[in-house]
């Protein structure tokens, strides 16, 4: 086990022999850290917190701190982390709440770039990119392989989709559906994430599908055309995705301009 002299770990708090902790790190007592993970140095780790394998964790972040919500009594609340993600500096992470679902989550392969907020509750998937200053409220819900541009304001309760992408300075307050694009503040979805989508090799197709979906279900005020949709859905499974989330959706979408790029 590596861990530097400066360092300060509680006595109960259970460090793989694999695991490094680095100068003037302090962990707390009901932390577990699992094979191979990284703590630079200069951090506090604290609360019921459980960090995976292989993570690389940057200086100056506070992991598993207290959430900030006013009704918090010192319950006993969780901060679970997956696998290989990489946590820069100055990032904040809180566990849950009662009121909540007592536990924030963070997923696999993720990179949560420098002063980075990820408030109680919250829960992320895999592959996200969170650009410099992201911030998350609480109760938030980002889906695999989104991507938060820098400065990004993620409302409490909102839901981010898988392979989204919100622009830098974005205010969202709405829910954003999968496979999409918004800016602004507030943000309005703008139309599809299609470099991200190119990137990944989706075929032209699909592409051309989701953005007659978001024509359909995002850009347009009137009825949509129920039997397109069926047919598109039929073809292609992530038009029923695209679909689903907005029927699930508790807060609402993100709407749009009617001058959109799709």
């Amino acid at each position: 086990m590596n861990i530097h002299p400066t360092a300060t770990v509680g006595k109960n708090a259970e460090i793989s022999s694999s695991a490094t902790i680095g100068p003037y790190t302090v962990i707390g007592d009901q932390v577990k850290i699992d094979d191979g993970t990284q703590l630079l140095s200069h951090i506090s780790v604290m609360g019921h917190t459980h960090i995976g394998k292989g993570n690389l964790i940057y200086p100056f972040s506070v992991i598993g701190g207290p959430p900030q919500d006013v009704s918090y009594r010192n319950e006993k609340t969780k901060l679970l982390i997956g696998d290989y993600n990489v946590i820069r500096e100055n990032c904040t992470l809180s566990t849950g709440t009662v009121k909540g679902r007592s536990i924030t989550e963070v997923g696999s392969h993720n990179l949560i770039m420098a002063y980075s907020h990820v408030a109680h509750d919250c829960k992320l998937g895999n592959h996200i990119l969170m650009a410099n200053g992201a911030q998350l409220a609480g109760h938030v819900f980002i889906d695999d392989n989104a991507t938060l541009g820098g400065f990004s304001l993620i409302h409490q309760f909102v839901r981010i989709g898988r392979y989204s992408f919100t622009s830098m300075g974005s205010a969202v307050n709405k829910d954003l559906p999968p496979f999409c694009l918004a800016s602004g503040n507030y943000a309005r979805a703008i139309g599809l994430n299609r470099v991200g989508l190119r990137r990944i090799g989706m075929e032209r197709k699909l592409i051309d599908a989701l953005a007659r979906t978001f024509r359909i279900l995002v850009q347009r005020r009137n009825s949509p055309n129920l039997e397109e949709l069926d047919f598109l859905g039929e073809q292609f499974s992530e038009v029923r995705e695209f679909i689903d989330f907005i029927k699930e959706s508790k807060r609402g979408i993100l709407r749009t301009h009617l001058r959109a790029r799709v």
